[in-house]
This record gives structure tokens, C-alpha cells and sequence, in this order.
């Protein structure tokens, strides 16, 4: 199995396109050398390093904040289990606030959220006169705000 990868090859085994693998090493989240005709070649490691930006941008975290925690991880090696075990604690927490989100989310499609619409039939109990709009901006329920019934 080769240690070095083609662009096109890390990209078929990642399912990420070519041109975010270049967004990517542009911006300083990935690296790769460059081959006599001057194509990039990439360590096989990189396939982790892009797996950890495709998964901690769907739990919420900016590239910039990816590239920080990729910047803890060793330069002058391979990263051990140990060092990615080391790196994740550090964001366990947002998970378990996204999860707590998504669950939001879900209970409250149907009803009133503490956005302010007033235009669904429980809304006008839940947060009559836009009670909820003195607490601040946006969905007050679904941004974790207690409902005046005490649901979740």
C-alpha cells in the first residue's frame, strides 16, 4: 500500500472533492509535498486529519477552530492514538451541547419555540405577548431558554 497518496486518491478514500483538499492545505489544515512535476503528494496520515475536518465541521466548529486543535497534534511524527485521544477531549463538550441542540430541535418542530411568530396555537400559552423576546434574540426554547410549562 503506497505512503504516498495523488490528490485524487485521498480524495476518493475521504469522499472529499479535490478542490476542498486544496481549500484545505491553503488554509493550513492539511499538507502535502510536491512530486518532481510538481503534484502535491500526500502522506497517508492525512486521510485522519481530513475525516477529523469533515466531522468537527458537522458538529459546529469554524476552520479556524479545527486548524487550533489540529496545531496540538505532534509535527515531527505520526500522531499516535494517544495524541488523537488527547485531542478529542478538548471538544467532547461541544458534541454534548450540539446533541443537546439537535434534541431541541426535535422535541420543538411542532410547537411554540420562543421565536417571537406568536402564529402557532400553543405559542400564544408558551410565550404570550412575546414574553420570550426579553430574554434576547432568536428561538429563546430551542437556544435552551426554560418554557413557562417547565418542558425541555
Amino acid at each position: 500500500m503506497a505512503t504516498e497518496l495523488t490528490i485524487g486518491e485521498v480524495a476518493a478514500r475521504s469522499g472529499v472533492a479535490t478542490s476542498a483538499l486544496r481549500f484545505y492545505e491553503e488554509r493550513g489544515l492539511i499538507t502535502s509535498e510536491r512530486a518532481g512535476s510538481g503534484h502535491r503528494r500526500f502522506a497517508r496520515p492525512v486521510i485522519r486529519r481530513v475525516a477529523f475536518i469533515v466531522f468537527a465541521q458537522r458538529i459546529g466548529l469554524t476552520l479556524d477552530e479545527i486548524k487550533t486543535e489540529l496545531d496540538k497534534l505532534p509535527t515531527g511524527r505520526v500522531p499516535s492514538r494517544a495524541d488523537w485521544a488527547q485531542l478529542s477531549t478538548s471538544w467532547q463538550s461541544r458534541i454534548d451541547e450540539r446533541i443537546a441542540e439537535l434534541e431541541r430541535l426535535k422535541e420543538g418542530l411542532t410547537g411554540c419555540i420562543g421565536c417571537g411568530c406568536l402564529s402557532l396555537d400553543r405559542c400564544h400559552m408558551l410565550n404570550a405577548e412575546d414574553r420570550a423576546g426579553q430574554r434576547g434574540p432568536g428561538p429563546r426554547y430551542w437556544l435552551g431558554d426554560a418554557r413557562p410549562d417547565g418542558a425541555a
